[in-house]
């Protein structure tokens, strides 16, 4: 196999092209253009569907809007997708034939920061256990920068003045890496997600696996071993491993009660009694960012008060508010199977169920026993909703409605006290909504407009 072209070093007059200009793609083409680089930008938005930092990047950059054309190539030295630009698309494909090098803004970034690096990936809890894991940072005292995947793109960490990024990286963003390496990497779980753009779980998770591929034995690489998956691959890392959650040679594992950590032959204890993260799906992530924190260095003192202190994130599990017995609850961040299955998995039942979107490939059968053990009714909107439907349709009652506004009324017509009325969709928002964020935020709205 021919390898990939060598990516250049981002120096004065190098021509670059950026596709896509939404938050990663904007703040990346103004990176370049302060480093001397000449800029050419993409999207195949119109400039009214664009936000005002994309228009102004004309009087850095090139700006070209409409249908991917691959003349946009022409003089090209280096191509940085945004994420969601898919390997196959027109400009990808093109530049791959013609042999022009290809980055993402992480591996960008990573060769211009002079800080450690401490990045997470997996399907699900990334941003939950990223922004954990930047408190924990901070209870020690490190100047910290978090982002990534989760929001802030890693390109605005080059000379910002932390003294270490924490960053979470998704499997788009590592399918352009060479050499980004991170001191210690993260890898919580791996489910049936994005099988819209990979051929199967297996070619999702090698994707990820790109996490590891420079680090070496003075790296720390913390692995799920509940996951038979990685552990069928971790055998290829050259970075120490440490294991938490269930298998054989954890160094941690969690109880409902207590995470017990052991390291260099002592066993730390972190109490879970004033810890407001609830939920086995919770435990992993905690004992994942315990296990990050302690290899970077910090102290175990420091990990225990980040926890205690940490709320969790919008939008993830959170609680609307409690109306007449009935607690309502957030959880949009939900966007595949297996996240729906950890959420229904912080309930004992009485569940109404609030799931539909876009469909993101992958099997929907695993929903059946999980909402047949905890789930009371199953209301079902957006594109989604009639595949869903057929899919539950023995496991509970179910109810199909057009939009998210039609599930809240119909939940808030069933609900008794006792219920949980869950928000987690199990599918991509953009049928219906900007994104998972703004389908949480008009959700609220709904509810507090009950």
């Amino acid at each position: 196999m021919t390898p990939p072209p060598a990516i250049p070093d981002v120096g004065r007059d190098l021509p670059v092209l950026v596709i896509g200009l939404a938050r990663t793609g904007v703040a990346t083409a103004r990176f370049l253009a302060e480093r001397g680089a000449r800029v050419r930008a993409v999207d195949r938005r119109a400039a009214a569907e664009l936000g005002d930092d994309a228009a102004a990047l004309a009087s850095v950059a090139e700006v070209r809007l409409g249908p991917d054309d691959p003349a946009a190539l022409d003089g090209i030295a280096l191509v940085v997708p945004s994420p969601g630009v898919p390997p196959d698309g027109v400009l990808l494909s093109a530049a791959v034939a013609r042999g022009i090098p290809i980055a993402s803004e992480i591996e960008i970034a990573a060769r211009h920061l002079d800080v450690p690096l401490l990045a997470v990936t997996g399907t699900n809890g990334k941003s939950t256990t990223t922004t954990l894991l930047g408190e924990m940072l901070r209870a020690a005292g490190h100047r910290t920068f978090v982002g990534g995947n989760l929001g802030t793109p890693l390109v605005t960490a080059v000379g910002a003045g932390d003294e270490v990024a924490v960053v979470e990286v998704s499997s788009f963003q590592l399918e352009w890496v060479d050499r980004f390496r991170p001191r210690v990497g993260v890898f919580l779980n791996l489910t049936d997600d994005h099988l819209d753009r990979y051929a199967d779980l297996d070619a999702y998770g090698r994707a990820k696996l790109r996490l590891f591929a420079r680090q070496d034995a003075n790296d720390t690489a913390v692995l799920n071993g509940g996951d038979p998956w990685l552990r069928r691959h971790a055998d290829a890392f050259a970075a120490r491993t440490l294991w938490f959650g269930a298998g054989e040679g954890v160094a941690i594992r969690a109880d409902e009660a207590a995470i017990r950590f052991r390291l260099g032959g002592q066993e730390e204890v972190y109490p879970l009694a004033r810890v407001g993260l609830v939920g086995a799906h919770n435990r992993e992530n905690m004992m994942a960012a315990i296990a990050a924190a302690r290899a970077f260095g910090v102290p175990a003192a420091r990990v225990q008060e980040a926890l205690e202190r940490f709320r969790g994130l919008a939008h993830r599990l959170e609680l609307v508010r409690e109306r007449g017995g009935v607690r309502w609850v957030d959880d949009s961040k939900g966007t595949n199977a297996g996240a729906v299955i950890k959420s229904l998995e912080s309930f004992p039942g009485n569940v109404i169920l609030l799931a539909g979107g876009i469909e993101k490939g992958g099997d929907y059968g695993v929903l059946r026993e999980p909402v047949r053990r905890r789930v009371k009714r199953a209301i079902l909107f957006g594109a989604s909703r009639d595949m869903l439907a057929r899919t539950l349709a023995d496991a509970t009652t179910v109810e199909v409605v057009d939009t998210l506004a039609a599930a809240v009324a119909q939940a808030d017509a069933h609900a008794a006290a006792g219920d949980v009325v869950l928000l987690s969709p199990g599918c991509a928002s953009f049928d219906q909504f900007r994104d998972y964020a703004d389908r949480g935020r008009q959700f609220r709205a709904l509810v507090e407009a009950l």
